[in-house]
């Protein structure tokens, strides 16, 4: 069977998955209108989550906390303080597998792994000035900085400590070890951690070329542009500054809201989208997320080839092995795309001679990856515009990102940024700062901690 993208393409329009069925326009208007609703209070697949947290731009300097990032696949601690420059120094890094990523926990189970990880770091530095705790799931934040789990996303499976606050049980577990846990404890999401990371990290610089070429190590200098937090790793989330939030009644300051974008209402969801979620711990819920994430993009990937495989688009001699896969890990995926042709990990499934087949399937791969880059973009710009942040081009927004799937996975971060440029050009907003933050899930935490 030879190569030929125009059937590959018509294949994936027929079954939904192809990026020119989806209109991005479309997408941002319906980002707008449900973050509206949930502002409000309203039914609405975005919650919206209040952090009751503000923005700081500078951490306090010397002041230690435990700084915890609860992330789709590691649990990670250290203790962490900030210079007088405001650099984060990270103490005795502790990693760890996520509770719950492994096979079901209940609530004991969970707790004590939690503080398994904490205890080395407390007998160390007793006297620490607060927790700041990342929990990179749906959950309601309380006024006194406790989080309250919604649903676990990622594949996680710890039903049991939905509903109650992880603050407390974190506390309590430590108690049980006899340790000394921090009165102050505040919980967040990781994307108002790459908020808070961005405010502290990302300078309102940018490269000038002009100056770039005259003089090297120039920049231009803009005035301070508000900030948003960005994830695109094992899950896709988004987070920005609100100023008025209805649903708060006289508690409505400006604060992050916390989206959840990872559950807005993909419209374009395809017939395989459809059956891979199906298939899913969580069917119906986060399937935009679902679509372009790194928990997902393998196991998405598995079925269009398998059902590539049934409709006879892509033949090659060991395609039955394919078709008795039972999953496909995306870091496996993203290794194959960047180097195709090596024979190792999943390629190996396909002989040196059979070029067409391994070209088809990298070209189904990346369609996937263009209708990520095209559902990020949109839903990022939407972000952008209901900040109201693109008014001005003296103080263009900074876009603080995090996320191993934005960083490494094949052409997703080039796809995303194109396609982010032109979707904010044709909004007139022309400036703004893309940037990576490194440990933002534990240096934002930190800052919490600290708030």
């Amino acid at each position: 069977m030879k190569f030929n993208k125009t059937e590959l393409a018509d294949f994936a329009r027929v079954y939904g998955f192809h990026f020119d069925v989806c209109c991005g326009d479309i997408l941002i208007a319906d980002f707008l209108r449900d973050a509206e609703r949930g502002l409000a209070g309203k039914k609405s697949y975005m919650p919206m989550i209040p952090s009751y947290l503000k923005p700081a731009a500078k951490p306090p300097a010397g002041r230690k906390v435990l700084a915890l990032d609860a992330g789709g696949t590691n649990l990670r601690a250290a203790v962490v303080h900030f210079d007088e420059e405001g650099g984060a120094v990270c103490e005795g890094l502790v990693k760890a597998s996520m509770p719950g990523s492994q096979g079901k926990l209940d609530a004991e189970g969970f707790y004590a792994a939690l503080a398994g990880v904490c205890a080395p770091l407390l007998e160390r530095e007793p006297d620490l000035n607060g927790i700041g705790f990342c929990f990179s799931y749906p959950m309601e934040i309380t006024k006194n900085g406790d989080g309250i789990p919604l649903v676990f996303s990622k594949e996680i499976d710890a039903p049991d400590v939905i509903g109650h606050p992880v603050g407390a049980g974190l506390c309590a577990a430590l108690h049980k070890l006899k340790l000394k846990a921090p009165e102050h404890i505040v919980l967040l999401n990781d994307t108002a951690a790459a908020l808070l990371t961005g405010a502290a990290k990302i300078p309102a610089l940018k490269p000038s070329k002009l100056e770039e070429h005259q003089a090297p190590g120039k920049y231009r200098q803009y005035e301070p542009g508000q900030v948003m937090g960005l994830i695109l790793g094992t899950g896709f989330n988004i987070a920005y500054p609100e100023t008025v939030i209805p649903k708060l009644g006289a508690n409505s300051y400006p604060q992050i809201i916390v989206t959840e974008s990872g559950n807005f209402n993909f419209r374009y969801q395809g017939l395989i989208d459809k059956d891979f979620d199906a298939a899913t711990k969580n069917p119906g819920a986060y399937t935009v997320e679902k679509a372009m994430s790194g928990a997902y993009l393998g196991g998405l990937c598995l079925r269009i080839f398998k059902k590539a495989v049934e409709d006879g688009v892509l033949a090659f001699a060991r395609q039955d092995e394919l078709l008795r896969m039972e999953s496909l890990q995306t870091r496996d995926l993203n290794e194959f795309l960047h180097s195709p042709l090596s024979g190792a990990g999943f390629g190996g499934i396909f002989a040196p001679d059979e070029i067409d087949a391994i070209a088809a399937v990298c070209y189904l791969a990346g369609i996937v990856t263009e209708r990520a880059a095209l559902l990020c973009s949109s839903l990022t710009a939407a972000a952008v515009i209901k900040m109201n942040a693109g008014g001005n081009p003296l103080a263009p927004v900074r876009i603080a990102v995090e996320g191993t799937t934005y960083l490494i996975y094949h052409f997703l971060r080039e796809s995303f940024e194109a396609r982010l440029r032109t979707t904010l050009a044709g909004f007139g907003i022309h400036d703004y700062i893309v940037m990576p933050v490194e440990q933002a899930s534990l240096i934002g935490a930190a800052v919490a901690g600290l708030a």
